[in-house]
């Protein structure tokens, strides 16, 4: 089990600055997130935060959690995660969704917002990604993007490519296919709601047996969940996350993107450190 800290609340320069207290606390991975115009909420864009991230860390993996390819021109994302990955030496992992649809970078700039458009527009992107990744001669032609012969040039640092985790809403196979083609899945519930419980260890351990009893590709597959642990009780924080780690999550994110969440509160809880197993 590996161990992520979100950082939703901060100017560019604290939040690198807490990506440094995340890395000596011991965490594996410093994440952001990726927004245009939510509510009331100070936003910045990703892609500079994490470059500061990057700049003030050498260890730790760095991500938006999570980035809609749908609001996104695909050769412009693979130019930034190209970028990043470099600056970062290779520590880079994207996460991606369709979206949420609060954000106005959709309803209100005229984006797609239909789920079945926005799911199209996220697979096209991905494989648009991931050619342009390869540093070879790649052309696309699909529903909504059309791309003629292009190199880009560096490819990635990391080969075959950076990381992918795809958000995969269990148990919708269409969803769950999508996210076996890369590398990892953001466990999510289809339909929710109310009634619905959500994602529990047993839906971590279905999606783990799924995965392996369909994925083609032999490379090494992680299954993502977030929540929020007591970091002044460390035998607390183990029991939520143990059922998780045991049914098959190789990433637990601890994710305070509610308040108490200003950099102050986010500081006292890095430095409590990740909940450990053992």
């Amino acid at each position: 089990m590996r161990y992520g800290f979100v950082i939703p609340t901060g100017d560019p320069r604290t939040v690198a600055e807490l990506a440094g207290e995340v890395e000596e606390a011991g965490w594996d991975g410093a994440f952001y997130w990726d927004g245009i115009c939510v509510g009331e909420m100070d936003t910045f864009d990703p892609w500079v935060v994490m470059a500061a991230m990057a700049m003030s860390t050498e260890r730790v993996r760095i991500g938006a959690v999570l980035t809609p390819p749908a609001r996104r021109r695909p050769w412009k994302l693979a130019r930034e995660t190209v970028a990043l990955d470099h600056l970062s030496g290779g520590r880079l992992v994207l996460p991606v969704g369709l979206g949420a649809l609060e954000d106005g970078g959709f309803s209100k700039v005229g984006e797609p917002t239909d789920r079945k458009v926005r799911a199209q527009l996220l697979d096209e992107s991905l494989e648009i990604l991931t050619g342009l990744w390869s540093g070879k001669p790649f052309s696309y032609a699909g529903e909504h993007y059309r791309l003629e012969e292009m190199t880009f040039s560096p490819p990635p640092v990391q080969r075959p490519r950076i990381p992918i985790w795809v958000v995969g809403a269990w148990p919708s196979q269409k969803s769950m296919r999508r996210a076996l083609r890369y590398d990892g899945v953001l466990a999510a519930a289809a339909g929710g709601g109310a009634e619905s419980p959500g994602v529990t260890p047993e839906t971590i351990h279905e999606i783990k047996d799924y995965a392996e009893g369909n994925r083609a590709e032999t490379t090494s597959f992680d299954i993502v969940w977030e929540g929020q642990t007591p970091g002044e009780d460390p035998e607390q924080a183990a029991s939520i996350v143990r059922p998780y780690a045991e049914a098959g999550a190789t990433w637990w994110i601890e994710s305070p993107w509610t308040p108490p969440n200003e950099p102050d509160d986010l500081r006292i809880r890095i430095k409590q450190g990740p909940p450990r197993l053992d």
